[in-house]
């Protein structure tokens, strides 16, 4: 589970010129404006981040000008976004350890870095409602055979760097749109967003695309040619309607970032995931970058390394990157991955 909330230390502290209300802390591998005077180097914070949404207490009343929201889906509270203070990005939120003695006094209880207070502090993750965003009518959960598409960002997990020492990798752009998986699983063929199953009908743009391109032939024509029976095909489903179509698609595309062999408990690697895209005829997400050895060893050089623009002129969503083949990854407890949002991007998207 992602920790949305928690426990972590202070290494670093830094001014930021012309600011003498505020300065800058390194947290993990985020760097977040606090205010001056706030933290010393090794001193553990709460840390909140990016995308965490708050609950409407007094403690974090102090967010409410920028910060505050309110729908059905999540109710009301703080979102945390990406932000530029004085030409300085800050992403997420650094508080003193003494806020959670105002959610549970400190009976005995030691705080370590690491300690996960999500929970503790009535945090959640922004969420998008499915049904608004045009994906079609829910039917059922995702199916438990097959892990869910989210690219942990190596900010939060920097140690993810050290993972790739000496590890073949390659580096794919990453397409703004919605997830969308395709499987087949014992002869039946079904089509998910992010977090469900999607009927078969006019209100899904994927099952309209689905029947329009031939892509439940196509899947098992790329299948077979890899020796695959059950399968899940995972990609971003891009178009208009959909992120404001940063790509200016004039009819939608699917690009394929993961295949998953649903019988093996496997993900494949690129070889197979080109060959498969190739048979089928089906678009991948396009392939920035094949090396043996990952140049980029600090946060910083993957945060330059992830700016750019998609062809149609707009800034692209950043990079993921993975090894050429599957590698297990003892941070994530499976497949070793991250990905590397442009902060371009990510301020023009506040």
């Amino acid at each position: 589970m992602r920790k949305l909330a928690s426990v972590q230390t202070i290494h670093n502290v830094e001014a930021i010129e012309g600011a003498d209300k505020i300065e800058v802390v390194s947290v993990l591998g985020w760097k977040c404006v606090a205010k001056k005077g706030e933290f010393k180097r090794l001193d553990l914070c709460v840390y909140f981040e990016i995308d965490s949404f708050l609950p409407v207490v007094e403690e974090f009343e102090f967010l409410r000008k920028g910060s505050f929201r309110k729908n059905d889906l999540n109710g009301e509270g703080f979102l945390l976004k990406t932000r530029n203070f004085r030409g300085q990005i800050s992403q997420g939120l650094a508080l003193p350890i003494s806020i959670l003695d105002k959610f549970r006094p400190l009976d005995g209880v030691s705080w370590k870095n690491g300690d996960d207070v999500t929970n503790l502090l009535g945090v959640k993750k922004w969420e998008i409602a499915e049904i608004a965003t045009g994906s079609g009518k829910i039917i059922g959960p995702f199916p438990y055979q097959i892990p869910k598409t989210d690219e942990i960002r190596v900010q939060a997990e920097p140690g993810l760097i050290d993972e790739f020492k000496n590890v073949p990798y390659y580096i794919s752009t990453k397409m703004d749109g919605t997830s969308v998986t395709m499987y087949i699983i014992d002869g039946k063929f079904g089509v998910c967003s992010r977090n469900y199953e999607i009927k078969d009908d006019e209100t899904s743009p994927a099952w309209r695309f689905v029947h329009r391109h031939d892509i439940r032939q196509k899947i098992e024509e790329g299948a077979k040619s890899i020796g695959i029976n059950n399968i899940a095909v995972q990609g971003e489903f891009c178009g208009e309607g959909i992120q404001n179509n940063p790509l200016k698609l004039s009819s939608p595309e699917w690009y394929i970032f993961t295949l998953y062999d649903i019988d093996k408990g496997k993900r494949l690697g690129l070889e197979q995931m080109k060959n498969f895209c190739v048979s089928a005829g089906i678009n991948m997400v396009p392939v920035e970058e094949v090396k043996l050895h990952l140049p980029y060893n600090t946060i910083d050089k993957l945060i330059e390394r992830a700016k750019g623009k998609y062809p149609s002129g707009n800034q692209k969503e950043g990079i993921v990157i993975r090894p050429v083949d599957t590698t297990y990854s003892k941070i994530l407890n499976g497949p070793l991955s991250m990905k590397v949002l442009n902060n371009d991007y990510l301020l023009k998207d506040n």
